[in-house]
């Protein structure tokens, strides 16, 4: 089953097709010249060879009736409902031969979300700005997912089509050119995934085959079922395309705490491993919940991100302690997990901000420039890897809000009471919640274009002079934590929120 599914172009005029649908009966492809019978080869695997090239659109017919898109389409130019087309990613023009990737030690994570990131909102529009954070001292910028959607804007996490590039972003001649570009400048690209969910609307993909479980979900939408050969396949697969085809540097897993799996091998196991046979020097690092350790301890995995410190941080900063937040803002625990809890700081992701921590607020605030200086400062002067969220290196006054662009009116209408349904835990972001499917909404998150602030670029000056090794030491009755790196001394008060660096 390991042959590639979707349509893989073989030469300038022949295409083979391989599809999972052990659903069907009967399975054709319809394209320029006709339709065309697919061929039962076992295993619930149906295969052809067709008449057809780069561009060239198509439809699969599932027993002689409706027609669907590729599960596993490369591009989908008309969107979620529109045909796939065959994409050729050997075709791509590429000028990085002696790029060798950015190892874990020297890894800075820069994480941008393409539609907000310019005015222009596509892969192209990014590509100017890349000298920019390369000066800044950024070492990698990581993409929010861009697996094609249904409509126009989102943040990506409720993708359908998992290996075509967004087609508003400037689909996947688009992302190749910006991969490139960005090894020329020196920069890792590390790509956001999603395999614990597909979005609303996926009635396509349950055309094909069994790719839902009824054994469980997740509070985003339908989980996938691990347990299926062909739907590991189809995440492997998806992996394996963007480090080898699209030269990505490596992955970042969203929410692996919800794939539940109980195979003798995990997913996110074996999906680590056939994304090291296609490109060894890619980075696997996963999103994890607190004080879960499977990634990094089991799975094989480089990294994982660490919201311990955030939570902590925040709740120091802010005092808030509503929802999630309940339980944290200990400058003792703080100090734990900036040691690493047990393990190699660097292989853990720390942050003052990312898009969950702003754009899952109400109202999409950002932390106040006097509390992110000392949360930015504690961050960069960990010997964690750290990860800095989009503006934030400019103190960007601009939210970053919670945006959709929903196709179906009554999924548009459930993600808004959905919305609203959220915040009922957290009374200090008060009642009103953006509309998530106004163009507003979006555009309000679009970044104001300012510079970078001296602040941010000293600090990242000073992180690459520092030694690794890190102590630390915490004082929860002043509220206040000293870390040491070599004969610097960073100190942090949390109580007038104020940061001094001693030399």
């Amino acid at each position: 089953m390991r042959r590639a599914f979707g349509a893989v172009p073989v030469d300038e005029r022949n295409v083979e097709l391989r599809v999972w649908a052990p659903s069907v009966r009967a399975l054709a492809v319809d394209v320029a010249r006709g339709r065309v019978g697919l061929d039962s080869v076992g295993g619930g695997v149906w295969e052809c060879r067709v008449a057809a090239g780069a561009g060239d659109e198509y439809r699969l017919v599932v027993d002689g009736g409706e027609t669907y898109p590729d599960p596993c389409s490369r591009a989908q130019p008309y969107g979620v409902r529109g045909p796939s087309a065959v994409v050729d990613t050997g075709a791509f023009t590429w000028t990085d031969g002696g790029w060798q990737g950015v190892a874990l030690d020297d890894l800075v994570i820069y994480e941008l979300h393409v539609g907000t990131f310019t005015d222009e909102g596509t892969f192209d529009a990014v590509i100017p700005r890349l000298r920019g954070l390369r000066a800044l001292g950024v070492t990698a910028i990581e993409l929010m997912p861009v697996a094609t959607f249904a409509g126009e804007r989102g943040w990506g996490y409720d993708g359908l089509y998992l290996s075509a590039p967004h087609s508003a972003y400037g689909g996947p001649d688009g992302l190749a050119r910006l991969v490139d570009a960005a090894h020329a400048e020196g920069l890792a690209v590390l790509l956001d995934v999603v395999y614990n969910h597909v979005g609303p609307g996926n009635e396509a993909l349950r055309a094909f085959a069994p790719y839902i479980t009824g054994r469980h979900d997740t509070v985003w939408g339908d989980a996938l079922d691990y347990e299926q050969a062909g739907v590991r396949e189809w995440a492997i697969q998806n992996a394996e395309l963007w480090v080898r085809d699209y030269h990505v540097d490596g992955l970042r897993l969203d929410a692996v705490h919800t794939i539940l799996d109980e195979s003798p091998l995990h997913i996110c196991a074996e999906l680590a491993a056939r994304v090291r046979d296609a490109h060894p020097r890619a980075l696997v690092i996963s999103e994890m919940e607190v004080d879960d350790w499977r990634p990094i301890e089991e799975w094989g995995h480089d990294a994982q991100w660490a919201d311990r410190a955030h939570h902590e941080l925040h709740v120091l900063l802010s005092g808030e302690h509503d929802g999630y937040y309940e339980g944290y803002g200990s400058v003792e625990r703080l100090a734990e997990a900036l040691r690493g809890d047990g393990h190699d700081p660097r292989r853990l992701v720390v942050n003052a901000q990312n898009h969950d921590q702003v754009g899952n607020r109400a109202t999409g605030d950002r932390l106040p420039p006097d509390a992110l200086r000392v949360a930015a400062a504690v961050v960069l002067f960990s010997a964690s890897t750290p990860l800095l969220f989009m503006g934030e290196e400019s103190f960007e006054p601009q939210p970053f809000q919670f945006f959709t662009d929903h196709i179906d009116p009554a999924i548009a209408e459930a993600t808004r009471e959905g919305r609203r349904r959220e915040f009922a835990a957290f009374t200090s972001f008060g009642e009103e919640v953006p509309d998530p499917e106004s163009a507003e909404t979006f555009l309000r998150s679009k970044l104001s274009q300012r510079e970078p602030d001296a602040f941010y670029r000293d600090l990242l000056a000073l992180r690459r002079e520092l030694p690794g090794d890190l102590s630390v030491e915490a004082d929860e009755d002043a509220k206040t934590l000293r870390m040491r790196r070599g004969g610097v001394e960073l100190v942090a008060d949390f109580v007038a929120k104020q940061v001094h660096i001693l030399r």
